[in-house]
Order: C-alpha cells, then structure tokens, then sequence
C-alpha cells in the first residue's frame, strides 16, 4: 500500500511543478489575466490523461503506471477548482463574457482534446476510437 501511495506522490510531485511551469509559461506570454494558464492546463490534461488512458487499454501496462501518471500526475496537474474560482471572479468583476467563454473554452476545448487524445492513442493500440 505505502508502495503504491510514493508513486502517486511522486506523480503528484511531477504534475504540480508541471502545472506550476506552464503556468508561469502562458502567464509569461498571455498576461496578468490568469485563468489562460488554467484553460491551457486543463485543455493538454484532458488530451494526455484522454491519450494515457487509451494507450494503457491492453493488459500488459503494470499498474503503477496508471498510480504515476493518471492519478498522480494528471491529478495535481489538471486545475478544475482554479476554474471555478477564476470563472466566479470573472464574474464577479461582471465580465460576463469571458466567465461564458472561460467555461465553454474549457468545457468544449477539454472534450475536443479528450477526443484527439482517444484518437491519437488509437494507432497504438489497434482498436476502434469508441471502444474502452
């Protein structure tokens, strides 16, 4: 058990400072207005856990690497509750078209990226895109 928990650290570990990097990162090119760097992140996490996960399909993957990078990793990396908070500000300082446009960008650009993730794994795998 305590095995498994260190690499779920570890991955955590791996994905906050990742997120923390990227985020300075759009931040750096994008501006003071924070919530670019969370839809960045949320948009590339629902690509690669969308990736990871259709990959990881076939038996042969020990389960460490699911502990490591989707649970660890992506869980530290991807920011829903930054989202939402960020989303509420928007709101609150009544800019009600990009608190619209920060919830549809993530929500739809998310999905589309989940989806190119599922697609992109396909070729490794040799199945069809819809099965799981």
């Amino acid at each position: 058990m305590w095995s498994k928990c260190l690499v779920v650290g570890l991955g955590g570990f791996l994905g906050a400072n990742a997120r923390y990097l990227i985020g300075e990162w759009v931040y750096r090119r994008l501006g003071a207005d924070g919530h670019y760097s969370t839809f960045a992140i949320n948009v590339t996490g629902s690509f690669v856990l969308a990736l990871f996960a259709t990959v990881t399909l076939r038996p042969a993957w020990n389960e460490s690497w699911r502990l490591l990078v989707a649970i660890g990793f992506l869980g530290a990396y991807t920011t829903f509750s930054t989202f939402a908070y960020e989303t509420l500000l928007l709101l609150a300082q009544g800019r009600l078209l990009a608190a619209a446009g920060n919830v549809a960008g993530n929500v739809l650009l998310g999905l589309a990226a989940g989806y190119l993730g599922v697609v992109a794994a396909r070729p490794l795998t040799g199945l069809p895109w819809w099965t799981h």
